[in-house]
């Protein structure tokens, strides 16, 4: 099997999905499904079970994943040191990230990078899903997220920034013609979810009740931000939003409205306590001395 196989194998055992596998790994969902009946053929036995609407691995499947997946972590890794060597770099520090203010949040980047040139700063935004299975898979070194709750294995650093809080609403929403929102509106509307994710995490981010005690229901799951908007544009949805998504997002057919009754929401470094090395010790000293973001 060769490499870019078992990476089409793995990131479809963790997507489940041929079109967000394809997306990933900037190929054609034909693509995808070649390299898995090529690997299927090998393996002389399904590897998926699929049809119409959903797509899982069958026992053969979770074993083939559960075998490759360190195999190719320790591969890639391999050929990374080779890359760095190349270059002069003795090390990578992989940061994962929530928030798209991307650049607002340069001063971080820039700082680390002018006084680490040894090493080399990869950032990327966050898939939705099962956010912290990324730093338990290896996959990232560091997560930018609001703090998650009791996570025993993590590590919560510096403070980046705090971001009032929006509610994105299709333009022909009642609630458009307000100027301002509170969080009780959302009793009337549904929410997007997230799945799979921390319940206690995501509920930092979307409250369950509002003030009055009013059940906020949670419908459509979405795994990228595009969806979200999809949803709420056709005004299946209301989304809450940091307010950065004001500046970096807008989108015809949505209004944002400030919600006035809602705390700032707060981006952190956060990392695995057991994989804290000399590269995320440096990153966190950085935002430490460069303080979060003026609120």
């Amino acid at each position: 099997m060769e490499l870019r196989d078992i990476e089409i194998f793995l990131t479809l055992a963790e997507e489940l999905h041929f079109g967000r596998t394809a997306e990933r790994l900037h190929v054609s969902v034909a693509a995808v499904s070649k390299a898995l009946k090529k690997q299927e053929r090998a393996v002389g036995a399904e590897l998926f079970a699929r049809n119409s609407r959903n797509v899982r691995l069958t026992p053969v499947g979770e074993r083939l994943r559960d075998d490759l997946r360190h195999l190719y972590q320790g591969l890639t890794q391999s050929l990374e040191r080779a890359r760095l060597a190349a270059r002069g770099k003795t090390g990578t520090l992989r940061v994962s990230l929530f928030p798209i203010n991307v650049q607002e949040l340069r001063r971080y980047w820039e700082t680390f990078r002018s006084r680490h040139p040894q090493w080399e700063l990869r950032l990327r935004m966050s898939s939705y899903s099962d956010p912290f299975a990324q730093l338990r898979d290896g996959e990232a070194d560091v997560l930018v997220t609001w703090p998650p709750g009791e996570e025993p294995d993590l590590t919560v650093g510096p403070l980046l920034c705090a971001e009032p809080r929006v509610l994105a609403v299709a333009a022909d929403n009642p609630l458009a013609k307000r100027s301002t929102v509170r969080l009780d509106a959302l009793g009337d509307h549904r929410h997007v979810a997230v799945e799979p994710a921390p319940d206690e995490w995501f509920n930092r981010y979307v409250p369950e009740l509002t003030p009055k005690g009013r059940v906020i229901e949670r419908g459509t799951v979405v795994h990228r931000v595009e969806d979200i908007f999809i949803h709420t544009a056709m005004g299946e949805t209301v989304s809450l939003f940091p307010a950065h998504m004001t500046r970096y997002y807008p989108q015809p057919g949505i209004v944002y409205l400030p919600v006035t009754d809602m705390e700032a929401l707060p981006y952190a470094l956060v990392w695995r306590t057991e994989a804290e090395n000399d590269m995320i010790t440096a990153l966190a000293r950085v935002v430490r001395e460069l303080g979060p973001l003026p609120g």
